[in-house]
């Protein structure tokens, strides 16, 4: 789970999903296509506008199979998540086996996870 606070004295807009890349171990960003939908973890409530008060949180769900079928399997060493347009990237370790699926699922930004 992503968790987006904000730390600022003012609320802020959040709108959408985050800009996500998972970066191999040199740092560099692994060839991985991000689907912007429900996953077996939590459902997608799509695109919405937030406003996050001074402390407030914003949740999404990255979720991804280690599924192997054929080919060669890639494991992610991080990820990097510009969380608003215009944000600097923030970069965190996160060992993420992909199996040979090369796919993650991301849910929008929500105010809680769930139905």
């Amino acid at each position: 789970m992503l968790t987006l606070t904000n730390r600022d004295s003012a609320p802020r807009k959040v709108t959408g999903y985050p800009d996500l890349k998972i970066l191999a171990g040199d740092g560099a960003p692994l060839d991985v296509q991000v689907r912007h939908e429900t996953s077996y973890f939590a459902p997608d409530p799509g695109p919405q506008d937030l406003t996050l008060q001074p402390g407030e949180k914003a949740l999404s769900v990255l979720a991804w199979s280690a599924t192997v079928t054929s080919g060669d399997q890639h494991t992610g060493a991080a990820i990097s998540v510009v969380p608003v347009p215009g944000e600097p990237a923030q970069k965190q370790p996160l060992e993420t086996d992909l199996g040979t699926t090369d796919t993650v699922k991301l849910s929008a930004w929500a105010s809680r996870i769930g139905t």
